[in-house]
């Protein structure tokens, strides 16, 4: 008798180990990854540097190739929905894979429109996917080759401009 209730004993005990091990377990699984900072982050007073320095730039190319728009001025930024953005991320990805490359990044370039129709062409941004071509993974002399723009992948432009479009960082 003494025996069995020993048993009994390291039966419950057994029990409420794995219970709790699982039970935190479980937690662990349902908690959020950890919130990676990428790099590049910036506070907002590096940013109105950034933007407020950009400002003699701007003013001495507008001033002295363009004539000012009807619009209120030329663009001082775009503006994407984040929505917009993941499913450029999704399609620019698959195409790319489509084209032969891995996709690892977008760049954005500044561009212009043309003037058209007595307007004048308003700066633009816009992304394009960047990668590497994929190569064979078998040889051990293969090179990885270089990221770059991806030839052929399409990019993402129509962002909305600011509201007047010349206002500077904060909107």
């Amino acid at each position: 008798m003494k025996n069995f209730g020993l048993l009994l004993l390291g039966i419950i005990l057994g029990a409420l180990v794995v219970y709790f091990y699982c039970s935190n377990n479980q937690a662990d699984m349902e908690s959020e990854p950890p919130m990676l900072t990428p790099k590049g982050i910036i506070s907002p007073e590096q940013a109105m540097v950034l933007d407020s320095t950009y400002n003699l730039k701007h003013r001495i190319i507008n001033d002295s190739l363009f004539k000012k728009s009807i619009d209120g001025g030329d663009n001082r930024s775009s503006w994407w929905s984040l929505e917009d953005i993941q499913n450029y991320i999704n399609y620019a990805e698959n195409q790319a894979g489509e084209l032969g490359y891995t996709m690892d990044g977008l760049r954005v370039y500044l561009g212009s429109y043309p003037d058209e129709g007595g307007k004048t062409g308003l700066t633009t941004m816009f992304f394009i996917p960047t990668g590497k071509k994929n190569t064979s993974k078998g040889s051990i002399f293969s090179v990885q080759s270089k990221s770059g723009d991806i030839p052929g992948g399409s990019g993402l432009n129509l962002g909305q401009n600011g509201h007047p479009p010349e206002v500077n960082y904060p909107q």
